[in-house]
């Protein structure tokens, strides 16, 4: 079962966060663990590349890579503004480098890192997403939700977890918004 939880809410607010969920009894097969963990991992490996300044274009190239075996499967962009359709920026992986275009990561922008890892024919697959929002040293994640820890191994919560869902965003138009909606995960 797939959480993807896209929000649009009142004056913009909006919100991108996905976790992929083990569902029944038993544990999760090898298989299962893999497809997450290699999830899980690009997450990761793209959040530390959010840093202000950065240039879409070496977001991309510095990017984390699938096996070939999940290159079929994986989403267009490993990184996207918020919304309900990949909203700017988005920032591809290489294999699309003629969709890339300039830009940089600034302050005050929230951005979502995506990861889809299912081979083509498979029968499983896994999606994950974390939202943050770029500050002046970095990042700050944007949700409280954790990561499977029966699919990891252990406990996970995303670090520099905020109380704040929403804070400091752009609504759909582009427009700086200046809020919160409080503890929703």
């Amino acid at each position: 079962m797939v959480s993807d939880i896209d929000m649009i809410g009142p004056f913009g607010y909006s919100a991108g966060v996905s976790r992929t969920l083990f569902c029944g009894s038993g544990r999760p097969s090898d298989e299962q663990r893999t497809l997450y963990y290699c999830a899980y991992k690009e997450i990761q490996h793209n959040l530390e590349l959010m840093t202000p300044g950065i240039t879409f274009r070496k977001v991309m190239e510095k990017g984390h890579m699938h096996p070939e075996q999940f290159q079929d499967q994986q989403y267009a962009g490993l990184a996207h503004g918020i919304g309900m359709s990949d909203e700017w920026p988005c920032i591809y992986y290489p294999q699309v480098q003629a969709l890339a275009y300039d830009g940089a990561l600034e302050p005050g922008l929230a951005i979502c890192a995506e990861s889809y890892v299912g081979a083509a024919g498979g029968c499983e697959g896994v999606k994950l997403e974390e939202q943050v929002l770029i500050t002046e040293d970095g990042y700050e994640l944007q949700s409280k939700l954790p990561f499977e820890s029966n699919l990891l191994g252990r406990k996970v919560r995303p670090k520099n977890a905020l109380r704040l869902l929403f804070h400091h965003s752009r609504n759909w138009r582009g427009d700086r918004v200046f809020g919160e909606i409080g503890d929703a995960f």
